[in-house]
């Protein structure tokens, strides 16, 4: 059982999804700082100077406890996941692009091949 587990964990796989994971949680944090940062001030000063994440609704509770809907935090969670759907679907554009020019290099055939080639015309002759 041991051995089966640590089969497991040396395959390539997990690492790679191991790296995965921590990259995604790096770049989430660098996806919320610009929207937060930079992105939504100003939005906000655009639009009269509204703090999207300070938009409530009080439908009631006590004075110490009000209950609210928070739509501003939805909006700002919305705006954030477009801005990631938008850069990821560029980013695999990009990623697609470069695919695309790698195979549409013709390979170059190997000696074997071409003296293959070269053996194969003399005989149809």
């Amino acid at each position: 059982m041991l051995e089966e587990f640590k089969k497991f964990i040396l395959r390539g796989n997990v690492f790679d999804l191991a790296v995965g994971v921590i990259v995604g949680g790096a770049f989430g944090k660098i996806t919320t700082s610009v929207i937060n940062d930079l992105i939504m001030p100003p939005l906000g000063m655009m639009i009269g100077g509204v703090n999207f994440k300070n938009l409530k609704w009080v439908i009631g509770g006590k004075e110490g406890a009000p209950i609210s809907i928070n739509y501003g935090m939805f909006i700002q969670t919305t705006f954030e996941f477009l801005i990631i759907a938008i850069v990821i679907f560029f980013a695999i554009k990009a990623v697609s692009m470069l695919n695309k020019k790698e195979e549409a290099a013709p390979a170059i055939p190997s000696d074997e091949i071409l003296l293959l080639t070269e053996i194969r015309d003399l005989l149809k002759k």
